[in-house]
């Protein structure tokens, strides 16, 4: 656990920011002693991790905080937008120096403004932002989530986690045994219940977000055991293919 001074000094965050994410709901601190200290532990430096990378692609705050608290495929689509914008700004800095390199040796020969141009990386950025929350399974969410309470949410999570745990329960089964894919059902029926229509494509999709490394992996090993997250991923990718 780390103190919010210690999480401001890793990261470059400021105190009164992390304040004012908590304040939001967009990074309540992990526990709140008796004294009234803020600790935030590695799960959530994780998703401070992906508050600043959507930061970056000029997500208002509310929309952060919507984002990280949907579903899964939203995250993974404005991730993948991320990564296509980080490169985009990566090709015009490259651009921006070989310009200034030019000038440096040969000096300006022409009226050439087009390494200066953002116009194409500020409409992706733009069309990025507006279609993330677009998708049918993220307006599902929205309408299922309004007026919950913070706490309401907690208790979700945690029952997600515990039927994700139960894998680890279940690890010297064959995963195609009908208890395993019995508790993929429980899994999509509860995604379905609770959050958005659970298709089997986004299931499958869910699988090997779960399996892929990350926080999503860590936490479902730290609650499972060693290995949960890609003995379910392989029940899942079982199920689905059925």
């Amino acid at each position: 656990m780390r103190t919010v001074k210690e999480v401001s000094a890793l990261t470059g965050v400021s105190v009164r920011a992390l304040h004012h994410y908590d304040r939001i709901g967009l990074l309540p601190p992990t526990k709140i002693t008796k004294a009234g200290y803020r600790l935030y532990d590695d799960t959530a430096l994780l998703r401070l991790q992906y508050i600043l990378l959507f930061k970056e692609m000029e997500f208002p705050l509310k929309k952060i905080r919507e984002l990280l608290n949907g579903p899964a495929t939203a995250q993974k689509l404005a991730l993948e937008q991320q990564i296509t914008l980080l490169e985009m700004k990566k090709e015009h800095l490259e651009n921006l120096l070989a310009f200034a390199r030019g000038i440096q040796t040969i000096g300006v020969k022409n009226l050439d403004f087009s390494a200066f141009d953002t116009k194409k990386i500020d409409e992706y950025a733009r069309q990025a932002r507006e279609s993330y929350g677009k998708t049918p399974e993220y307006l599902e969410y929205k309408e299922k989530a309004a007026g919950r309470s913070r706490e309401e949410e907690r208790r979700l999570s945690i029952e997600m986690m515990g039927i994700l745990a139960q894998f680890g329960q279940m690890k010297d089964l064959d995963p195609a045994s009908e208890p395993v894919q019995q508790q993929v059902e429980k899994l999509q029926n509860h995604i379905t219940a609770h959050y958005y229509t659970c298709s089997k494509e986004i299931l499958a999709c869910l699988g090997r977000m779960y399996e892929g490394g990350g926080s999503m992996t860590e936490n479902i090993d730290h609650a499972g055991g060693e290995g949960t997250a890609a003995y379910a991923q392989r029940a899942i990718e079982i199920y689905c293919g059925q």
